[in-house]
């Protein structure tokens, strides 16, 4: 399961919840229960058809209001069951249905994707805008992180916000680029 840490954000959990079942249409199951303090938001799209062709997606995604903040944690089904059908089909079809795993593969992360996007802008409205990690934590985990550290101890997440681009000198604003926000060249790791 990923998971992410906004720090001095209390996201609406019901407000947000809502959110999120709209983003799947008519086609999927969905249910929400409360366990504890973390709502959990579970769809799922089934059909036998779905089974045997490893199409099946099931997306979980936990809210946990904590102190200082709110994590949240979204889990997708492994993809391994993809590379074994694609496999099978591969063996068994001389290819033909290669093509099914791999598009099952891209609507899970799609919808996952699509879930991250709607859970940072619901983040972005209650914190008034761009949240940035809480200095001295990992914006990912909540972890304090170490004075001088370039990764979280605990989870391995980028903690260079905030750095300057060696090319153009602009700060940087997402601890997750790759490249420089603003001349576009690339971040040494």
């Amino acid at each position: 399961m990923e998971s992410r840490y906004y720090p001095g954000v209390e996201a609406d959990v019901i407000e947000l919840t809502t959110e999120l079942r709209d983003l799947f249409d008519e086609d999927f199951d969905v249910q929400s229960m409360q366990v504890s303090s973390t709502a959990v938001l579970q769809a799922r799209k089934s059909s036998t058809l779905r089974e045997i062709t490893g199409l099946a997606a099931a997306l979980t995604i936990k809210i946990t209001p904590e102190t200082g903040g709110t994590r949240i944690e979204i889990g997708m089904q492994k993809w391994f069951d993809k590379a074994a059908v694609a496999a099978i089909a591969l063996v068994l079809s001389a290819g033909l249905l290669i093509a099914l795993p791999a598009l099952g593969a891209y609507w899970q992360y799609k919808l996952t994707e699509d879930a991250w996007k709607i859970i940072e802008d619901h983040i972005a409205r209650k914190a008034g805008g761009y949240v940035p990690p809480m200095p001295g934590r990992c914006g990912t985990c909540g972890t304090a992180a170490s004075a001088g550290s370039s990764f979280c101890s605990s989870c391995g997440a980028n903690l260079r916000v905030g750095f300057t681009c060696p090319h153009c000198n602009a700060v940087q604003k997402d601890p997750n680029a790759r490249f420089c926000n603003s001349c576009g060249k690339a971040i040494a790791s």
